[in-house]
């Protein structure tokens, strides 16, 4: 792996924690210290947010297009040290090479897409009810925004965060997960060859309750972002209240996947393997229960049985390797569990079930696994387990499909595979999720709204949605 950088990025400037304290960065294959990271408080924190409100004004107020370069260069820089980004990505992360590298290819297509979007911030002219008025409407850059991103993608989240924030005019504060920073810094690293003005991007590791608290304190902090759990979602919604902070909010999913008995096994297949497999399940919008009809569970069981055996499990660093390792222990302990659970409630594991022994390596390499037979009582349909873990059961009717998807609290992405374009229309439109995959298994894309609703989460990422988030809306009553 290249030397990573490895320290905070304040004003444009690396810097260590004021204590001078770090915190290991570990390799979640070998659970061994790749490097040290600052552990920052308060004081950093303070500093980072000063820094953005101090490059507000001019950062603002910078024409659309020459805000739009500087994106489109870090996207360009992006791509040019893809391999070395992979790298650091996949010993930090673990996630197998090749999808590293297409996690930064991923990453600056947010930079590229939010760099068009930056000259299309339009304001609106409304006919006045008086012939004496002009009525104008303004869109200007909400302030300086916080974004605080998850271990699972440590490079995308980052870029669909800090590119429409910068496209809109704002600066930014990122804080991001502590298992994988150096991702963080390295895209630090690129905005400042990119030309980024000091100030405009800060990033700071350390302890999260306490870089939260600062955040949600500072008066200059007008906007957060926030992907992780539904459960820091609701601690991050109380804080924000104190100073009625703007926003957005993806939290956690258990996504459906239901496959009805005119669909195109060979492509609801191939669709399931992609998407429950990638970063080995510890993605939130990949299937968590799987529904298939009662005429077809067997030969698409049979065929799913065989491609989820022939998956090969390893560090990611290794050649053709398709499954790496989970991020640490407790997920290990937690996949375990809803293994145990499923087995307890009668299920049959039919592929996997078990930890994958890897020679020099730590024991978190769990094996693809099928469950058959499962049913709702089981803790893998209520609860997110976050790994390569497929539980399927059968169903009767779309009404029964739609109530088994739709019970749940969460409603971030859904997945469902017919042949028949009646029916697809009115799944798409019963499913209670803000993204639907129909006959797609794979839809996250930089142009398109992305986000959940019920318990997961507030506001959308991507396409012009993503950068109203950081937009506040203006009306200028003219008299003339």
């Amino acid at each position: 792996m290249p030397t990573p950088q490895s320290l905070c990025l304040i004003n444009n400037h690396f810097v260590p924690a004021d204590s001078g304290n770090t915190f290991p960065v570990t390799d979640p294959a070998t659970d061994k210290a790749i490097a040290s990271v600052p552990d920052c408080g308060s004081a950093e924190t303070w500093r980072a947010i000063e820094a953005a409100a101090a490059a507000l004004p001019e950062w603002r107020t910078r024409p659309a297009p020459a805000r739009a370069r500087v994106l489109r260069t870090m996207g360009d820089l992006m791509l040019r040290d893809q391999d070395r980004l992979a790298a650091i990505m996949t010993a930090e992360q673990g996630k197998p090479l090749a999808e590293a590298r297409g996690e930064i290819a991923y990453a600056a297509s947010f930079l590229f897409f939010s760099a068009g979007e930056a000259e299309r911030v339009y304001g609106q002219t409304v006919p006045a009810s008086a012939s004496d008025k002009r009525i104008l409407v303004l869109k200007q850059p909400v302030g300086v925004a916080a974004a605080i991103t998850p271990w699972n993608f440590p490079s995308a989240m980052i870029t669909r965060k800090l590119g429409p924030a910068l496209a809109a005019g704002c600066t930014i504060v990122i804080k991001p997960a502590e298992a994988t920073p150096l991702s963080a810094f390295a895209i630090g690293e690129i905005a400042i060859e990119a030309g980024v003005p000091a100030g405009v991007v800060n990033i700071i590791t350390g302890d999260p309750a306490t870089i939260g608290r600062e955040i949600f304190r500072h008066d200059a902090v007008r906007k957060v972002s926030f992907t992780g759990s539904t459960e820091v979602g609701k601690i991050l919604m109380d804080q924000a209240a104190n100073r009625i902070v703007k926003l957005s909010l993806e939290l956690g999913g258990h996504a459906p996947f239901i496959v009805f008995d005119d669909a195109d096994l060979d492509k609801a297949v191939a669709g399931l393997m992609a998407n429950k497999f990638r970063n080995a399940g510890q993605t939130c919008i990949c299937s968590n229960r799987v529904f298939v009809h009662e005429r077809v569970f067997a030969e698409f069981a049979q065929r799913l049985r065989a491609q989820v055996a022939a998956l090969k499990v390893g560090p990611g660093t290794h050649d053709g390797v398709q499954i790496g390792p989970l991020i640490d222990d407790a997920a290990v302990e937690k996949v375990a569990s809803h293994v145990a659970n499923a087995k307890s409630k009668g299920a049959k594991v039919t592929v996997g079930g078990d930890l994958v022994k890897v020679p020099d390596h730590a024991n978190r390499f769990f094996a693809p696994t099928l469950i058959e037979d499962a049913n709702p009582e089981m803790k893998c349909f209520s609860e997110e387990t976050f790994g390569p873990v497929v539980p399927m059961m059968k169903f009767s009717t779309e009404r029964e499909a739609i109530d088994l998807a739709n019970d749940t609290p969460f409603g971030l992405a859904a997945y469902f595979y017919t042949s028949n374009a009646s029916r697809l229309i009115r799944i798409a439109e019963a499913l209670d999720y803000g993204v639907v995959g129909a006959n797609d298994a794979a839809p996250s894309t930089a142009q398109a709204p992305f986000g959940g609703t019920k318990e997961s989460g507030l506001g959308r990422e991507g396409g012009h949605w993503g950068v109203e988030e950081y937009l506040e809306t203006k009306y200028v009553s003219w008299g003339v």
